[in-house]
């Protein structure tokens, strides 16, 4: 489709059909109940995602984004020009604006679950650059897709990029199984840029997650309004309570919702029982050393070249790239 004189496609794959029912009723029947934290992600919680990335005790986004800011002359010399820059998880385009500006990519294909804020970030991205081809993808990147319309596009060579901490979502294996699957993606001679949030005082760590305002309390309980909005659930959200707590011996922030009574829910027609104190657990995010991740990297094929950090060594950027010589281990 052509929208404000940009060549503007939108894909809508369809993520959450039949798979969000599936996976609510597989995670809440394990010992420990869990749910994906892509699923956080309808309009509301993209809503609280956007409020949170602005809490003073969440320092990732406002890091990251005066990083690209500083540095993104050098993280275009790398990436070079003419390339096709994919990315997982646009959000809003923030940081992709600032990278965009500098790179001026071939294409810009942003993957994204949230269907309504990709195509209105991408809207506002077609108004900003009117000249770039733009091939929105609503679709599920941690899961298998493909598009026929990216291999008909003559690049120099596949750019991922992946801002935030996303990555800390994933245990250390699956981290390891998303890179070796991205290295497919972007094949010998491609890059990744990624964000990478840094090991730091557990203290800072427990403030971000855990602010003031209760903005990620309402952000982590809204997960589970939207099961009973689309799954016709019962859960009681007077009955359930935000838990965060950084975890030293995995490296990792864990986020839970943690049942007050003894209780019994219902999901399309399933009761589930709720011990009190029983919880959920909602997300991980995973925080690493720079010789940590450049290591899982290196295990996935990937070859680090650039690590950018800011004063504080509170988050990294890293640049990562498959050797020109490099034997395709297949695609997803």
């Amino acid at each position: 489709m052509e929208r404000g004189g940009s060549r503007f496609s939108f894909h809508d794959l369809r993520p959450d059909a039949g798979g969000f029912l599936e996976d609510v009723i597989t995670g809440l029947s394990r010992p420990q109940k869990e749910l994906s934290p892509k699923y956080f992600y309808d309009e509301r919680g993209c809503e609280l995602f956007e409020a949170i990335c602005g809490l003073p005790e969440y320092y990732p986004t406002r890091t990251e984004i005066a990083m690209m800011r500083d540095r993104v002359g050098e993280m275009a010399r790398h990436l070079g020009p003419g390339c096709l820059l994919i990315e997982y998880g646009s959000g809003s385009g923030r940081k992709t604006r600032i990278l965009i500006d500098a790179l001026q990519p071939l294409a810009y294909v942003p993957i994204d679950i949230a269907a309504r804020q990709l195509a209105a970030s991408c809207a506002e991205l077609a108004r900003t650059f009117p000249r770039l081809a733009i091939i929105a993808v609503c679709a599920d990147y941690s899961r298998p897709f493909a598009l026929a319309e990216l291999d008909g596009l003559a690049a120099r060579r596949r750019i991922i990029y992946f801002p935030g901490s996303t990555i800390g979502n994933f245990t250390v294996p699956e981290a390891g199984a998303f890179l070796a699957n991205a290295r497919a993606i972007v094949g010998a001679g491609g890059g990744l840029l990624i964000g990478v949030d840094l090991k730091k005082d557990p203290a800072r760590l427990r403030a971000a997650y855990n602010d003031a305002q209760g903005v990620t309390a309402e952000f982590n309980l809204n997960l589970l309004a939207r099961i009973n909005r689309e799954l016709g659930s019962d859960f009681d959200l007077a009955a359930f309570r935000h838990r965060a707590f950084y975890n030293e011996g995995l490296g990792r922030i864990e986020m839970h919702l943690e049942s007050l009574k003894d209780q019994q829910v219902t999901v399309a027609g399933r009761p589930f029982r709720f011990r009190r104190g029983e919880t959920i657990h909602t997300e991980n995010s995973y925080k690493y050393s720079v010789a940590e991740f450049q290591a899982l990297a290196r295990g996935a094929g990937f070859e680090p070249v650039e690590c950018w950090s800011d004063p504080e060594r509170l988050f990294a950027v890293h640049y990562l790239t498959v050797p020109p010589s490099s034997k395709p281990i297949g695609r997803r």
